[in-house]
């Protein structure tokens, strides 16, 4: 049985109900299962090794099933068979090298993740393979620990093998062991992890526990770091960083071939309410965990307030922010495309918005053609020569390749240099002719660009970054992306901007875009097209006129 394949099955069939990123992902992953292509294929017997191990091997160890065989649902079968069972064409090595797996409480995380702690231990061929539980405190990293021993106590084939010693427990005919660890611990350096499992990824509040651990991976041939979490309510923490990230891979905003997301949660905050809607976030819902449970909870938030971020955060998988998600990637994706021929000679609306100097900037020209109410967008990007190569590193965003695709210009030196931004715009001028009537800027750190545009002949105009200016254009701006009445030329960087946006509400409901503290989330892109849009709802009617 390929499980993969059964499990997309059952979602488009309907049988299943999952979020659209675990869709996605298993469309994916069914894609290349059937038509190969780059180094990676899709190894059957790989794929069912674990299973049958966790199967035949683990036993339950608490509850009204110890005792009893693990029995693993079809989503954790999709999951597992995914992790282990796609591997390089010539070497066999193992493909995914990292995963983030969300999962709302009550579906059997911890016997899964103890499961995969076991069959890395003692079944995946790795000498000396160390494997550790981890967590910033100890009783945390202990659970999963735990879980294993028990498991394996409870198992007459693996009791014959694993002797429970004082930290950890140690498999002497291969010299392998499983530990927890916290982040106070003593012993984090000079660790040869083969396997690193991170339970609860949104209770370490920095990166540092995660950096360790997964450079402590780095000597083994196919070493594999597990992540399994629900979300989180300590914002700004490594959690939100690697939520991002996934959701980004997810989406296909970054590619990252060797990082496997499976993310349940809703699509909507809304769906709360929704029965029909909780198995997106709970798989295992009706069969682990238990659906008169979660219907008491549902109804006693209903009833009282208090109880509802609870409720969302830990049963829905809806993160908690002081400032809110503005656009889900589904609003946000319109893969519709365009050619310069199609915007030649046209008039326009500019924006720009600088940043600073050392950071990523943007240049927006926003076009509308008689008779349409669509809007066309084009961008070019900006960041110092410099710094493309450690921020494509360090932040995991393909900077190099969108520069290598022309979408980002790279100045040179350690700094933008806004001149650069002056002559995108006249290129678009003389080679194209398209024609910008007003160009909107933030006044902030811009005053001496500001005068180098006017003295090439545009017109430019101030747009302050407050509610009272930004509000309406930015709600009309989500209308449209809603809509799908913005081509933005399917660019991968305004794409990723809009995703990383947030809004922050006044006591009017007038908003304006906000960022994270996180700086590797960057809304340059998102801010450049609103500031077009600003200038646009101002000179609507006179711009309409001259089209």
């Amino acid at each position: 049985m390929n499980w993969i394949e059964a499990y997309h099955q059952e979602i488009v069939s309907g049988s299943i109900v999952t979020s659209a990123k675990v869709a996605k992902i298993y469309a994916r992953l069914v894609d290349e299962i059937r038509n190969l292509r780059g180094d990676w294929v899709y190894d059957k017997e790989r794929g069912q090794r674990p299973i049958d191990f966790i199967e035949r091997f683990c036993r339950q160890s608490k509850g009204e099933w110890l005792g009893q065989p693990v029995e693993l649902l079809l989503f954790q079968k999709a999951y597992i068979s995914a992790l282990f069972g796609f591997v390089h064409k010539d070497t066999g090595e193992r493909r995914f090298k990292e995963t983030m797996f969300l999962v709302a409480r009550k579906n059997g995380k911890s016997t899964m993740l103890s499961g995969i702690a076991l069959y890395m231990l003692v079944a995946d061929g790795e000498g000396g393979a160390e494997v550790y539980s981890v967590a910033t405190k100890k009783d945390q990293a202990r659970i999963v620990f735990s879980e294993a021993v028990n498991m394996a106590r409870q198992s007459p084939a693996l009791s014959k093998h694993l002797r429970k010693r004082k930290t950890d427990m140690y498999m002497p005919l291969t010299f392998s062991k499983i530990e927890a660890l916290a982040s106070d611990s003593n012993s984090l350096d000079g660790l040869n992890s083969h396997c690193v499992i991170i339970d609860e990824l949104h209770a370490i509040r920095d990166r540092n526990l995660y950096e360790v651990m997964k450079q402590s991976m780095s000597a083994r041939r196919q070493p594999m770091l597990v992540m399994i979490t629900t979300a989180g309510t300590i914002r700004e923490s490594i959690y939100d960083d690697m939520y991002d990230y996934a959701c980004n891979v997810a989406d296909e905003v970054i590619e990252d071939e060797r990082f496997l997301p499976v993310l349940y949660e809703l699509d909507d905050r809304s769906e709360w309410t929704d029965f029909r809607a909780w198995e997106k976030a709970n798989p295992g819902l009706g069969v682990i965990k238990k659906l008169d449970d979660l219907t008491e909870k549902v109804e006693r938030a209903k009833n009282n307030p208090k109880d509802l971020p609870g409720i969302l955060c830990k049963d829905f998988n809806v993160r908690d922010t002081v400032a809110g998600s503005w656009l889900t990637f589904e609003a946000v994706n319109n893969e519709e495309t365009f050619n310069m021929d199609d915007i030649r000679d046209c008039y326009a609306i500019g924006g720009a918005d600088l940043s600073s100097t050392t950071d990523l900037s943007c240049a927006t020209l926003l076009i509308m053609k008689p008779g349409s109410d669509k809007k066309y967008c084009l961008q070019q990007y900006f960041l110092p020569e410099e710094l493309v190569e450690f921020r494509a590193r360090e932040d995991k965003i393909p900077y190099d390749r969108w520069a290598e695709r022309g979408l980002l210009t790279l100045c040179q030196g350690n700094k933008v240099d806004y001149a650069d931004v002056t002559a995108w715009f006249i290129r678009m001028l003389q080679e194209y002719g398209i024609r910008p009537l007003w160009i909107g800027y933030d006044p902030w750190n811009s005053q001496y660009w500001i005068q180098e545009m006017k003295d090439t002949g545009f017109d430019m105009e101030e747009v302050r970054q407050g509610y009272k200016t930004l509000s309406q254009p930015m709600k009309e701006l989500e209308a449209d992306l809603r809509a799908h009445a913005v081509n933005y030329n399917n660019n991968p960087i305004l794409k990723w901007c809009l995703t990383n946006t947030s809004v922050k509400r006044d006591e009017n409901d007038n908003i304006r875009p906000v960022k994270g503290r996180n700086q590797r989330q960057r809304i340059d892109g998102a801010v450049s097209l609103l500031i077009a849009y600003t200038v646009l709802h101002s000179h609507l009617a006179d711009y309409k006129v001259l089209i």
